[in-house]
């Protein structure tokens, strides 16, 4: 699923008259700042191109990211390449593309190959990484490029703290910072601008968590009511999984939440588990320690006990 040596991303763009970049739905900051990036390198060409994200709500503090407003919520080229940023699967994007042209941009090593072209670095920590690595050999990215590759880099990498950083992701951030862009600002917005009710969302979901598996699996819960009392959206619950796994005993932190007729589990692992192929297991994907999947028809209650005993018969712990 790698791009072929020798792939020219510029020779693809340029054979196409009008390009829509396309953010999955439930959008984090690594899927918009690289749709963002993205948007903003290829206006600055003079390229006819358009920036859509099926949801209507999106992360709020990621407004001062350029072009934010640019952000639609469908698409109006009806012969565009796509440019899909950061989803293992075509169905992430909330729209109908199976006969488009896509190029497909991701990190995901579960990753289907959905494109025509597929550039998937799976040891990148972001599609930004994967991005900016493929631009930059063709482009002058600019600073309003690099301001959303970075934001997308330090927000999925949760300021270079996941089990997948290395040096080349450091060189990567150096090599986005030299483009002028003001960290101190993206660190500001990503982690000093919080809504009330996220913090609403947070205090009752931390009040539901319960330990399985002699204390090395953590559980929390986000209901229909817990979301309605607080006012918060899906964007307001990324990130809560993560004070699961910060607890000393847990190897495994789940997060099962109630949305719109969907339970939406995310899971998150220490470094030696890999929990991806649970996740895969049970129709969904990600990376080796953070990944999920939702269903349609079970209850959060039958979801957890199938993830209880999976977890045994698959001898993840």
């Amino acid at each position: 699923m790698f791009s072929e040596k020798g792939f020219s991303v510029k020779k693809v763009i340029d054979s196409y008259e009008r390009v829509t970049v396309l953010s999955h739905i439930n959008p984090d900051g690594d899927t918009i700042g690289t749709a963002l990036g993205l948007y903003n390198l290829l206006k600055a060409e003079g390229k006819q191109v358009e920036v859509v994200n099926a949801d209507k709500a999106l992360p709020l503090q990621l407004d001062f990211l350029p072009n934010f407003s640019k952000i639609k919520d469908k698409i109006d080229f009806e012969d565009s390449l796509i440019i899909a940023c950061d989803a293992s699967s075509i169905e992430r994007f909330g729209f109908d593309i199976e006969s488009r042209d896509i190029l497909n941009v991701d990190h995901h090593k579960s990753n289907r190959g959905f494109g025509l072209y597929n550039v998937v670095e799976p040891n990148a920590v972001s599609a930004s990484q994967v991005a900016f690595n493929l631009f930059d050999r063709e482009y002058n990215l600019g600073v309003d490029v690099a301001t959303c590759f970075y934001t997308a880099l330090v927000s999925d990498s949760q300021y270079f703290t996941t089990n997948n950083v290395n040096k080349e992701v450091f060189d990567v951030a150096s090599d986005m910072i030299a483009y002028g862009i003001d960290i101190s600002k993206v660190a500001y917005n990503l982690n000093q601008r919080r809504s009330l009710s996220s913090l609403r969302i947070v205090a009752s979901t931390l009040g539901t968590l319960s330990l399985y598996l002699d204390g090395r699996v953590s559980v929390m819960v986000v209901d229909k009511e817990s979301m309605k009392a607080s006012g918060a959206t899906y964007n307001d619950t990324l990130g809560i999984v993560n004070y699961g796994i910060s607890l000393v005993t847990v190897k495994i932190s789940i997060l099962l939440m109630e949305l719109d007729g969907v339970v939406r589990v995310s899971m998150r692992s220490d470094k030696q588990i890999d929990i991806s192929t649970l996740a895969i297991e049970l129709g969904g994907g990600g990376h080796k320690n953070a990944s999920g999947f939702e269903s349609k028809t079970k209850t959060k209650e039958d979801i957890l006990d199938i993830l209880i005993t999976k977890i045994k018969e698959m001898d993840l712990l």
